[in-house]
């Protein structure tokens, strides 16, 4: 008797054993195809990777450069706070969706705990301390002051810093574009009123 494939075989078309060998041969040469790519996407994602080892990274901060040894996976917050002593960028919000952290990288307003400090290294990095020098403040400082525009002041700093990053791209800005610009700041402190007021006269001149 003749088994199953031979019985096949005879008849047209392709036997199972046909079919079994063509499929190897095909899942062979697809395998070879792709291997010289895949070496190549594996050389391209080692040259983007980082050692998990601490290691050393220069950051200018405020007008002078700072090495420190940090993992990766450490913020630019967690850095400017525990390692340079700068605490006035706040964490309040582990999402960093607060804005307290707030500072300035290359004169835009970015959340400190959502960049690694590995990604700011020679980016110029202003954080609130740099708009005090002794005692001179900037106006921004002072328009909270008379706005009383300070709430707790967890919050604050980071509001102080969108405020001043928004007044350097719209010295003239409306009080409907003053809201829209501080909309990624929140506090619950509710003195949007003086903060508000202190922008809209900064954008008129101080007056």
């Amino acid at each position: 008797m003749r088994d199953r494939d031979d019985q096949d075989r005879s008849g047209p078309g392709f036997s199972r054993r046909d079919f079994l060998r063509g499929s190897a041969a095909a899942a062979t040469a697809t395998a070879m195809a792709t291997q010289g790519t895949e070496e190549t996407a594996a050389a391209n994602v080692k040259a983007n990777v980082f050692a998990a080892a601490a290691q050393n990274v220069t950051l200018n901060v405020n007008g002078k450069d700072h090495t420190v040894k940090v993992e990766p996976r450490v913020t630019l917050l967690h850095v400017l706070r525990n390692d340079l002593n700068l605490t006035g960028c706040k964490e309040v919000d582990e999402r960093s969706a607060d804005g307290a952290d707030t500072v300035m990288i290359d004169g835009k307003a970015v959340l400190a705990g959502s960049r690694l400090a590995i990604e700011c290294e020679g980016k110029k990095i202003l954080t609130v301390e740099s708009l005090r020098s002794g005692e001179k403040v900037d106006e921004v400082i002072s328009g909270f002051v008379k706005h009383d525009a300070m709430q707790c002041g967890f919050c604050t700093p980071g509001f102080v810093v969108a405020t001043r990053v928004f007044l350097n791209k719209n010295p003239k800005a409306s009080l409907a574009e003053i809201r829209k610009g501080l909309g990624g700041n929140i506090c619950r402190c509710g003195t949007y009123q003086g903060i508000t007021q202190c922008a809209l006269e900064l954008a008129k001149g101080g007056k």
